[in-house]
């Protein structure tokens, strides 16, 4: 199977290419960019850098992935529109993970063969107080719980009293939190951010969907609408 992957949740734009041939190993090509801004602009010509680099045709692929939340919602946005559009150009179809899990397939790339057994929890500050979050149970990365937005202390708490591992932008302010609940933090991976190459090596177990792959979102848009215009028959206060 080969695969084309990536992300624009948060702040990193990554994109992937997996082939699959028979018995032969699987062949990975990845770009990995930081990046706080721009992703819109980035995306298309990293994904044209690794489709070049691995020599593979959209013709060739038989899948696309896509992370489809929680992120921000240019992000976000970003990549599913992508996804969208070339899964249709190439007659593919699309799948979608969350964020967090792919975050979460990368924290046991990054741990290896530790033999650390507990809670692995994917953490991301999205400010004001709280994280996007989500516990998987390691080794084996068995989701506990689905994507959540909880305060620091409410993230902290989850899974119980055991110890934790921690991984993402918001894993120094849950340990925090946790420390002074008691409970024990075995590995912090604070730079952690999701990357195309986890998610191409997730996307062969992922099924296909019968709708088009949809953005997750856990909170509303940081947008005030305008009240609407009174009716003309109502009157209007200091007219």
């Amino acid at each position: 199977m080969n695969v084309l992957a990536f992300d624009t949740c948060f702040g990193a734009c990554s994109a992937a290419v997996l082939r699959r041939a028979g018995t032969q190993a699987p062949r990975l090509t990845c770009r990995f960019e930081l990046r706080e801004s721009g992703h819109a602009e980035a995306l298309l010509p990293m994904i044209r850098a690794v489709m070049n680099e691995s020599r593979t045709a959209f013709a060739d692929l038989d899948r696309i992935a896509v992370t489809v939340g929680p992120g921000t919602f240019t992000g976000t946005r970003t990549a599913i529109a992508a996804a969208r559009g070339l899964a249709l150009a190439a007659r593919v179809p699309a799948v979608g993970a969350s964020s967090l899990a792919v975050m979460a397939a990368g924290a046991e790339r990054r741990l290896g063969r530790e033999e650390l057994s507990g809670d692995l929890a994917v953490a991301v500050d999205v400010r004001r107080g709280e994280v996007y979050v989500q516990l998987f149970r390691r080794p084996g990365l068995a989701p506990r719980t689905a994507p959540l937005r909880l305060t620091y202390r409410a993230a902290a708490g989850l899974g119980g009293a055991g110890p934790l591992l921690l991984a993402g932008s918001g894993a120094e302010k849950v340990a925090t939190e946790a420390t002074a609940l008691g409970r024990r933090i075995l590995v912090r991976l604070p730079e952690l951010q999701p990357d195309a190459a986890d998610l191409a090596g997730m996307a062969p177990d992922l099924e296909p969907g019968s709708e088009p792959v949809r953005p997750l979102y856990l909170r509303e848009p940081d947008v005030t609408l305008p009240a609407p215009a009174p009716a003309d028959d109502q009157p209007m206060r200091n007219r």
